[in-house]
């Protein structure tokens, strides 16, 4: 009883403490790891995968992702500054890799700046735009520090873990593994991959606004998508046991979504995307 109220009352501490305002939506969202925290074991694991990986360096895809990354980066702080939000991206420290392997359809960005993409997404991307969708969805996850909300929800995950576990202890072994089982089901299902889902939708949404201030045409970003579900050849799993949102349900976003958009980055003095 006493792990109980002792684990409770962490959780309780954790919540109260860990909220912080996501500029992009002016939401409040569970975060209580610190950027001084999670930045440099970031930049550590990227260092490691780009030295155990054959990384393109000086042609003209390893080019166009670069300077793409800057442009998105810039934007990115545009917004930031223009609302408010000076100093926000302090820490960050940008890189842009492109990673030889064909077979990986696959981008992906680690906390503090740090995107790689692969060979393999290169031909679905099938154009600067389309790099710049991508690039720009990667960068939204960055700058809205999904990747720390990501360990804040699993940490929590573990002290409910800790708060079922003393429950139940007094139970028969298999009484408790089967309540442990249900929780970790339970918590998956109902917690850990909508919140994943949902990461990926508002970095789709505020990718959109983060390519179109850099000029690029948000509306194409649903074609991207499109060729991505082709790519795929329409195999996905239901959606609520999936990690990301239905393409379907990303390009029905995506279309209503990109208008708005375009008129934010008209506020920039973006009068023409490309």
């Amino acid at each position: 009883m006493k792990l109980r109220q002792i684990a409770i009352v962490i959780s309780f501490l954790l919540l109260l403490a860990g909220c912080k305002t996501n500029p992009f939506t002016g939401e409040k969202n569970l975060n209580f790891v610190s950027n001084s925290q999670i930045f440099p074991a970031a930049f550590e694991q990227y260092d490691q995968v780009l030295a155990q990986s054959k990384v393109e360096r000086g042609t003209a895809d390893a080019r166009m992702i670069e300077n793409v990354g800057r442009k998105i980066a810039v934007a990115s702080e545009r917004f930031l500054d223009a609302n408010g939000y000076q100093g926000y991206l302090q820490g960050y420290d940008w890189e842009f890799s492109l990673i030889k392997d064909d077979e990986q359809v696959n981008a992906w960005a680690m906390p503090g700046g740090k995107i790689a993409f692969y060979t393999g997404i290169m031909p679905i991307a099938k154009d600067e735009t389309g790099v710049a969708a991508i690039m720009a969805h990667e960068v939204a996850h960055a700058v809205a520090d999904h990747g720390a909300q990501r360990m804040s929800a699993a940490q929590l995950q573990q002290v409910g873990g800790a708060v079922v576990g003393a429950a139940v202890g007094g139970r028969s072994e298999g009484t408790q593994q089967i309540i442990a089982q249900a929780y970790g089901l339970g918590t998956n299902l109902g917690g850990m991959l909508p919140f994943s889902r949902s990461h990926e939708t508002e970095a789709d949404r505020i990718g959109l606004t983060l390519m179109a201030i850099a000029g690029y045409d948000p509306a194409e970003a649903a074609n991207l998508w499109r060729r991505m579900q082709q790519n795929s050849g329409g195999q996905a799993p239901p959606e609520f046991l999936s990690t990301h949102p239905n393409p379907q349900t990303r390009i029905d976003n995506i279309e209503k979504w990109a208008p708005a958009a375009k008129a934010e980055a008209r506020k920039y003095g973006v009068t023409s995307f490309k």
